[in-house]
């Protein structure tokens, strides 16, 4: 008899359908502390929305709320959660962190998009 895991069990980093760099993890951790909060309780929500210059657009959220529907894992210390109908789009994505002298932010290596825009907040499939 076949058994599924429910939403709020983690699964482990070795099959995360999304990857966390050690870079993102770190900042995600420094922003928790800035805003002072409850690192237990918070998720990093990562999902797409339509819209964009390209169809779609990243979504990155810290938030205490998880739907049963949602797929939650932890890498490096996060946990994270993502919607089913995101998980379509970002299997296989790694979110990374940069820090360079053009700027800094959250970055997006997604292996199935089929273009990006020069933003890179953006993606088509």
């Amino acid at each position: 008899m076949a058994t599924t895991t429910p939403a709020t069990t983690p699964s482990t980093a070795s099959d995360a359908p999304v990857r966390i760099s050690e870079a993102a993890a770190r900042e995600i951790q420094n922003i928790i502390k800035q805003q002072e909060l409850d690192a237990d309780k918070v998720r990093l929500r990562v999902g797409v929305k339509g819209g964009g210059c390209s169809g779609f657009s990243y979504l990155l959220d810290l938030t205490e709320t998880q739907k049963d529907t949602d797929e939650m894992f932890e890498m490096h210390g996060i946990k994270v959660i993502v919607d089913p109908k995101s998980l379509l789009y970002l299997s296989g994505v790694t979110v990374d962190f940069k820090d360079e002298i053009m700027g800094r932010g959250f970055v997006f290596n997604n292996p199935n998009a089929t273009s990006t825009c020069g933003c890179g907040s953006s993606f088509s499939a």
